[in-house]
C-alpha cells in the first residue's frame, strides 16, 4: 500500500512539473515574465527565488501540500493592472501566436517526456519475448480457427498493407490494437509449433462477432482476450509450492517442467493451468500420472488436485504450486539515433491509438469503462512499481501521453480549450468575449466533473465489486 501511494505520488508529481515547467520555459523564451511555478496547491511547504534572475523574470517556484495540480502565474493585465514598464511582458497583450504557443508548449512537454522516456529504454536495452503463442482459451474462437499453442507469428499486415516481420510479441500485440481500433482485419503468417510448414490466420473486425464463443467474459476483457488468445508461451515449470497443497503432497519440486497430465501432451503453462482448474478426479478414480522432467531426468508422479467447491466461485481444481517460467526471449536495444526514432514512433502511435479511441468513446462505439480514474492508475502506478524500474518508466511514459492528449481536448478548463479560443481570435479577428468565456467555463467544468464522476465510478467498480 505504502509503495503504491509513493509510486502514484511520484508520477502525478513529475507528469505535473513537466507539464507547467512547459509553459514556463516557453513563457521565458518568448519574454513574458512569470510571476510563480507552483507544483501542488494548498499551504506551500517549499517556496524559494533564483539568486540572480533573468533581466524582467523574478520568478517565485512553490510547492504546494497537495501534489494534485500545478499553475504557472504570469503577468496579465486582466488579473491586476500593469505598470506600463510590464505591458511588453503581459501574457493576454503578446500575439496570438505567442500566446499559443505557451499554451501549447504544456502538453508538447509531456509528450516529450515520453518520447525520452521510450528512447532511453530503447538505448538501454530489454529481453522481449519472442512472438510464440501460447495456447489459447478452451472453446474459443482462436482454438476453433486451428491454434494449439507453440505457434510463431513470422509476419502481419493491417489489411492491404505489405507484410512485416514480428520479432517480439509485443509488436505483434500493438499490430493488433491498431487492427482492432481501426475496425479493420490483421493478416498473421504463422509458422507451426513443428516447423513443419506455415499458414495464414486473419483476426477478424468488427471482433463483437466473435464474442459469443466466450459467454462468461467481462465487459473491460480486451478484444485479444475475446477471441481467445494470451500472452507469449511459457513452459510448464512449476515454481514455489503451498507447503498445504496437493502439488506438494504429490512430490512435486520448484523447477519440474511437466511434460504430460495422464498421458496428454502439455504445451505450455495456460494449457496446464485450464487443465488443473478442470481436473476433477473422483475418490474412486485413481490419481492421474503426470510425467515429468527434472534436472534433466524424466519420472512418473501420480497427482490428485484438490477439487474445491467455494460458494461464491465455480468449482474448479488446484494444485497449490505457481506455475509458469519465462517465456522465450531476446535482447532488444538500439543506437543514438534509431532509439531517438523508436521514442517518437512509439509517442506517436500511442497519441493515435488514444485519440482514435477517445473519439470512439465520445460517438459510443467503444465502452465508457476504457477510462480509468485516481484508484486505478494509482495501482497501477504500484503495480509497475513493484515489477521494477523499466516497469514503472513505462507507465510514466503511457500516463505521460495520456496527460498531454487530455490537456489538449477542447474544453475551456484545459489547455486545448484555450487553444479553441484563439481559434476563434484568429478567424474573427477579435477575442471570446468575457461573457462567453464565463459560460464556457461551466459548462466545460460540468463535463469534466461528469467524465471524472465516471472514471471514479469505473475505478469502484473495477477494483472493489468485480
Amino acid at each position: 500500500m505504502l509503495l503504491t501511494l509513493i509510486a502514484f505520488l511520484v508520477a502525478l508529481s513529475l507528469l505535473i512539473a513537466v507539464h507547467e515547467y512547459g509553459h514556463y520555459r516557453m513563457a521565458v523564451a518568448c519574454g513574458v515574465e512569470v510571476l510563480e511555478f507552483s507544483i501542488g496547491f494548498g499551504k506551500p511547504i517549499c517556496r524559494w527565488q533564483a539568486k540572480h534572475p533573468r533581466l524582467g523574470q523574478n520568478t517565485q517556484f512553490v510547492i504546494g501540500r497537495w501534489p494534485l495540480g500545478g499553475f504557472v502565474r504570469m503577468v496579465d493585465s486582466r488579473e491586476a493592472q500593469v505598470p506600463p514598464e510590464k505591458r511588453a511582458r503581459a501574457f493576454d497583450l503578446q500575439s496570438l501566436k505567442v500566446r499559443a504557443a505557451i499554451v501549447l508548449a504544456g502538453p508538447l512537454a509531456n509528450l516529450a517526456l515520453a518520447a525520452l522516456i521510450f528512447s532511453g529504454l530503447a538505448w538501454w536495452g530489454q529481453m522481449q519475448a519472442l512472438p510464440i503463442l501460447a495456447s489459447p482459451v478452451p472453446a474459443s474462437w482462436a482454438e476453433k480457427a486451428g491454434l494449439q499453442g507453440g505457434e510463431t507469428v513470422l509476419s502481419a499486415n493491417l489489411a492491404e498493407q505489405d507484410p512485416q516481420p514480428i520479432e517480439q510479441f509485443q509488436s505483434l500485440r500493438w499490430l493488433y490494437l491498431q487492427a482492432d481500433l481501426a475496425g479493420v482485419p490483421l493478416h498473421l503468417q504463422i509458422q507451426k509449433a513443428n516447423g513443419a510448414g506455415s499458414f495464414e490466420l486473419v483476426l477478424p473486425a468488427p471482433l463483437g462477432r466473435v464474442t459469443d464463443s466466450l459467454p462468461s467474459t467481462k465487459p473491460e476483457r480486451t478484444q485479444w482476450d475475446l477471441l481467445g488468445l494470451r500472452g507469449p508461451l511459457s513452459p510448464a515449470v512449476l515454481g514455489q509450492l503451498e507447503p498445504s497443497g496437493a502439488g506438494y503432497a504429490a512430490g512435486l519440486q520448484p523447477g519440474d517442467r511437466v511434460l504430460k497430465v495422464g498421458g496428454q501432451v502439455i504445451i505450455d503453462a495456460q494449457q496446464l493451468r485450464d487443465l488443473i482448474r478442470g481436473m476433477h478426479v473422483l475418490a474412486d478414480q485413481p490419481d492421474p500420472i503426470w510425467l515429468i522432467e527434472r534436472q534433466g531426468q524424466r519420472m512418473a508422479l501420480p497427482v490428485r488436485p484438490q477439487w474445491l467447491t467455494p460458494p461464491d466461485q465455480p468449482a474448479h481444481g488446484r494444485l497449490g504450486a505457481f506455475i509458469g517460467g519465462a517465456p522465450a526471449a531476446q535482447w532488444a536495444r538500439l543506437g543514438f539515433l534509431d532509439g531517438i526514432a523508436k521514442g517518437f514512433e512509439q509517442v506517436g502511435q500511442l497519441g493515435a491509438l488514444t485519440a482514435t479511441l477517445i473519439g470512439k468513446m465520445l460517438v459510443g462505439q467503444a465502452s465508457s469503462q476504457h477510462l480509468s480514474g485516481p484508484l486505478s492508475i494509482a495501482q497501477q502506478a504500484g503495480n509497475s512499481a513493484q515489477m521494477g524500474l523499466v516497469s514503472y518508466l513505462t507507465f510514466l511514459a503511457l500516463i505521460s501521453v495520456s496527460l498531454g492528449l487530455l490537456n489538449l481536448l477542447p474544453l475551456p478548463m484545459l489547455d486545448g480549450g484555450h487553444l479553441m479560443y484563439y481559434l476563434w481570435e484568429s478567424l474573427t479577428g477579435k477575442p471570446v468575449s468575457a461573457s462567453w468565456q464565463q459560460g464556457l467555463q461551466k459548462v466545460g467544468l460540468a463535463f469534466l466533473m461528469g467524465i471524472m464522476a465516471l472514471a471514479f465510478f469505473n475505478d469502484i467498480n473495477r477494483l472493489f465489486l468485480q
